[in-house]
């Protein structure tokens, strides 16, 4: 099978791309490095520096088979700034993409969409069928393209699925390569205390010490990015025979980790001191967020398999690797 990988010069996208050729697929990965790395492209992929807006490139040669779509925007403070990027970007981009891919006669699409379609949830575990109510423009943006692929599984016959991601950490380790996190503005919970357990930051801020949970500190679902792409392959097998329609699958371990617990993980594997700071909340925070996998495990035979320990292992390793490089 040959796949199109949108995004795949990034973080989760280029884990993606590893795990694919090394499942035997063929792969080229669009990206237009506004954010990712080409380096991070895996040997083996063909590379397309472009637009997902204007991808006809990316599609010339041997015929595409099936898309992975993980180009987007992803920040939420600049959604709120900027939301004319996100709609623009995110919903005119993955339109315009939709289109190319009918007018190549490709149908099977696997989207990275976000838990930040939810937007905070009545109740937890957080099962598919709960309200959709994203509280910024980047979740609106992402739940935007759900609808519209559901409208083409609908009417143009695509087989479709929407995977909900909840927090993704860890990296992708091999002998030979490896793939994880390098933002310029790191914005995620496990970078960050691993930049201040590595000395690139004074302390870890704990936003919101008097949540109703067992430490006070806020409770998050966090997910290793190899196991993520796991679930990405097994989506694009389900495409196989889900013409005419549209899945939409959560990505979690079903279970999740205090901010505190974070720390003291971070604090365990490194052997560093990792000082903490109590900040206020920030408005809008849930004290919850906890995935239902259920339906993950059901339709796509997906469940994680690594812990929190092993996510905090694998990111310091890559970071320690990526700073002596």
């Amino acid at each position: 099978m040959h796949v199109l990988v949108t995004g795949g010069a990034g973080y989760i996208g280029s884990v993606v791309a590893a795990e694919l050729i090394e499942s035997g697929q063929q792969v080229t990965v669009l990206d237009d490095l506004s954010s990712g790395h080409q380096d991070a492209v895996p040997s083996g992929a063909r590379f397309v520096r472009g637009s997902i807006a204007d991808a006809d490139e990316a599609f010339a040669g041997e015929p595409v088979d099936a898309v992975i779509h993980l180009a987007a925007k992803s920040v939420v403070a600049e959604s709120v700034a900027s939301p004319q990027l996100y709609w623009a970007n995110n919903v005119g981009g993955t339109l315009a993409l939709a289109e190319t891919m009918r007018r190549h006669s490709v149908k099977a699409i696997v989207f990275s969409s976000t838990a930040a379609t939810y937007g905070e949830p009545a109740e937890v575990p957080i099962v598919e069928t709960a309200r959709t109510e994203p509280t910024n423009p980047y979740g609106a943006s992402k739940l935007a393209v759900d609808h519209l692929l559901t409208s083409y599984a609908n009417a143009h016959g695509f087989a479709a699925v929407s995977l909900r991601y909840f927090n993704v950490a860890g990296a992708r380790i091999t002998a030979d390569a490896m793939a994880g996190e390098r933002h310029t503005a790191e914005t995620h919970l496990i970078p960050i205390a691993l930049q201040v357990a590595a000395g690139e930051r004074a302390e870890l801020h704990i936003t919101g010490v008097d949540y109703p949970t067992p430490d006070g500190s806020c409770i998050r679902d966090f997910i290793h990015v190899v196991d993520l792409a796991d679930a990405h392959l097994r989506a694009l097998e389900w495409t196989r025979t889900g013409g005419g329609q549209h899945l939409i699958c959560n990505l979690g371990s079903g279970s999740g980790s205090s901010v505190r617990e974070v720390a003291d993980a971070v604090r365990r594997i490194t052997g560093r001191p990792t000082p903490t700071v109590d900040a206020a909340k920030r408005p809008g925070d849930p004290a919850v967020l906890i995935a239902s996998n259920e339906r993950a495990k059901l339709d796509l035979g997906w469940q994680p398999t690594r812990s929190l320990e092993e996510m905090v292992t694998d990111a310091w390793t890559f970071a320690q690797r990526t700073a002596r490089s």
